[in-house]
């Protein structure tokens, strides 16, 4: 067990732990100031569940033995055999510790879904549809990609979490919103960000995080470390100025929302690429997902539905981006461990790389379809007319966010 590699993790996993909070800040300023509270809970309280779920069962259908390339044992039911000395995925690192790293991946994922349906869904059906959607999606496709199931044994690239994360985020986000359907008033009256300040706060934190996120998935403080390091923030400072100057031609003025959507797009496409790209790479990674993304979110009014904080045009398209850039710009010679991509002869890199993100996305789609139906058959998914008009923070908390 290394000393250096040990604190090194335990320090991306706190900062990976931050991100969750930062979403929260970032998602909360978005919304109408009548759901703030009620908005910042979904992402808060992911802290809890999840966790608790993790240890009961989670980690061990996600990193267990594997079954069939589908899922893992239960050998690691309650954490047993999950101990101080180092584990079957890292030879550095307690295995107690690993789990606490993907841990925080697992909490923030449900999270961000949270986006789609946003100021309309009850507080009680987050619960078991965040349950369920742990259970039935992101552990299974968490053992497909990292955990010895049939995406990673095929060879495709995730360096930290544009497949398992991203996509089943955004895929799920497009279910959610259009099961759910519409805000009331969508289309007809206008719904502005109540909070930019906060929304940027919590932009900030995410980026800071994300260091955490992408540089603590070499697993050890090494070279692939700072690789993924430099990366990240290359891409993410690139897809900023991608996203505003895009805006600025289109809608004529530069925003903050922009810098701040463009931040994240940045962030989202590197995390598949981030350490197995060069930093130039990174350049047209970061450049390619500020403005592809910018034209998923304006493509959400064509379409017509109401996926509120653009967690489909952000996550799920800038994850989808991501997963083929890897296959693009991926080189072993700045990882060896990782696969040339098609820029450097690796053909049948990309096509993996499609393949397996196509795998998340049906998946992460059609279940979360099937989940939404059930929880809306057990509890009801959405609150009624009058709840959603006093706004969620006093019809689900009975508490308001602000006192003016």
């Amino acid at each position: 067990m290394n000393a250096a590699d040990t604190t090194f993790m335990m320090i991306a996993s706190a900062l990976v732990m931050l991100m969750t909070p930062g979403l929260a800040l970032f998602y909360g300023g978005l919304v109408r100031n009548k759901n703030v509270l009620a908005t910042i809970m979904q992402s808060f309280i992911c802290l809890g569940l999840i966790t608790l779920l993790w240890f009961i069962y989670g980690y061990s259908l996600s990193f267990g033995p594997d079954r069939g390339g589908i899922i893992g044992g239960l050998d690691y039911l309650f954490f047993r055999g999950v101990g101080l000395d180092p584990g079957p995925y890292s030879d550095s690192i307690p295995h107690l510790l690993f789990a606490a790293f993907q841990l925080m991946f697992a909490i923030i994922t449900p999270a961000l879904i949270t986006g789609a349906f946003a100021e309309r869904m009850k507080f009680s059906a987050f619960l078991v549809f965040t349950a369920l959607w742990a259970t039935v999606i992101y552990f299974p496709l968490c053992h497909w990609v990292w955990g010895g199931g049939w995406i990673g044994k095929l060879g495709a690239l995730d360096f930290a979490g544009g497949t398992v994360i991203h996509i089943s985020s955004g895929a799920s986000a497009l279910a959610a919103a259009l099961v759910i359907g519409r805000r009331h008033g969508f289309g007809r009256e206008a719904f502005h960000p109540h909070n930019l300040p906060l929304t940027v706060l919590g932009a900030g934190l995410l980026w800071f995080g994300w260091f955490g996120f992408n540089a603590g998935s070499a697993l050890a403080a090494d070279k692939i470390a700072v690789l993924a390091f430099m990366t990240t923030q290359i891409a993410t400072g690139v897809a900023v100025l991608a996203w505003i100057f895009m805006e600025w031609m289109v809608q004529g003025k530069p925003t903050t929302l922009g810098a701040s959507s463009g931040a994240i797009a940045g962030l989202v496409a590197i995390t598949p690429a981030a350490g197995f790209v060069s930093p130039t790479s990174a350049v047209f990674i970061g450049l390619g997902a500020g403005i592809i993304c910018y034209f998923a979110v304006l493509a959400k009014g064509k379409f017509g539905y109401d996926d509120a904080l653009d967690v489909v045009g952000i996550h799920g398209v800038g994850g989808l981006f991501g997963a083929l850039a890897t296959g693009i710009f991926a080189s072993v010679a700045w990882n060896p461990g990782g696969a040339n991509g098609l820029l450097y002869g690796g053909a049948k890199q990309f096509l993996i790389q499609a393949i397996g993100a196509g795998a998340a996305v049906v998946y992460a789609f059609v279940g979360s379809l099937v989940l939404l139906k059930i929880v809306d058959s057990l509890v009801g998914l959405r609150v009624s007319k009058e709840e959603e008009l006093q706004g969620l923070d006093l019809s689900q908390h009975s508490e308001t966010g602000y006192s003016l």
